[in-house]
């Protein structure tokens, strides 16, 4: 496999928008599956982004992004929460892949973001102890949200989940940064940029929420 010229931030991104434009549209060409794609990429990769998902099951990055076999570098996991996992992982795909787009993306109707709101109310049963940690960072959205609307925190059904969803988009991005000196001396040099988007289930649109390093 010859080693591809990879694209710049802007045409990777770029590329992505492209291809959710055709999942939205219900245009979807499923490109680079097929058995030579397979045999190609059995020894090495280059993918031309990394991103980073809920591992909800109507969240596919694959048919959002109408993408192909080695195409993203993809991390999922419940809420899309930086664990240590999750940003070993993530600098991984920004150092040994050098891919040149990172996309954080959430999306509507989550159900760690509903866990974790619905875990604010007052004589909400105990969550399990694993998920309690895994959402506790979107519980901390919870309370920013709250706090900024005026809303009762123990009111979980007055709480926007969208935005708190958002928020805690915001937050994950700002964890990355705070965290990974990897990706912020990327961020820093030029070479990546980061893109924080939120997907709609029913319309299929990926909404672009906030960009970093990117021209």
């Amino acid at each position: 496999m010859t080693t591809p010229t990879l694209p710049t931030p802007a045409e990777a991104w770029a590329q992505l928008q492209e291809g959710n434009a055709r999942y939205a549209a219900g245009t979807s060409v499923h490109p680079r599956q097929d058995a030579a794609r397979r045999a190609e990429l059995a020894y090495e990769q280059h993918p031309f982004a990394t991103v980073v998902g809920c591992g909800d099951s109507r969240a596919s990055l694959d048919h959002i992004f109408d993408i192909g076999l080695g195409d993203v570098f993809e991390v999922r996991n419940a809420g899309h929460v930086m664990s240590e996992s999750a940003i070993g992982s993530i600098e991984y795909g920004v150092g040994p892949l050098t891919t040149p787009v990172l996309v954080i993306l959430a999306h509507e109707r989550c159900g760690a973001v509903r866990a974790a709101i619905d875990a604010q109310a007052e004589g909400a049963d105990p969550l399990p102890p694993h998920i309690a940690a895994t959402i506790e960072p979107i519980a901390r959205a919870v309370h920013q949200v709250a706090q900024t609307s005026g809303t009762d925190t123990l009111d979980a059904d007055a709480v926007d989940a969208a935005e708190v969803g958002k928020a805690h988009l915001r937050a994950s991005i700002d964890t990355l940064l705070r965290t990974s000196r990897i990706t912020s001396d990327a961020v820093a040099a030029g070479t990546l940029a980061i893109v924080g988007a939120y997907y709609h289930l029913a319309e299929g649109t990926v909404e672009t929420v906030l960009t970093i390093g990117l021209d």
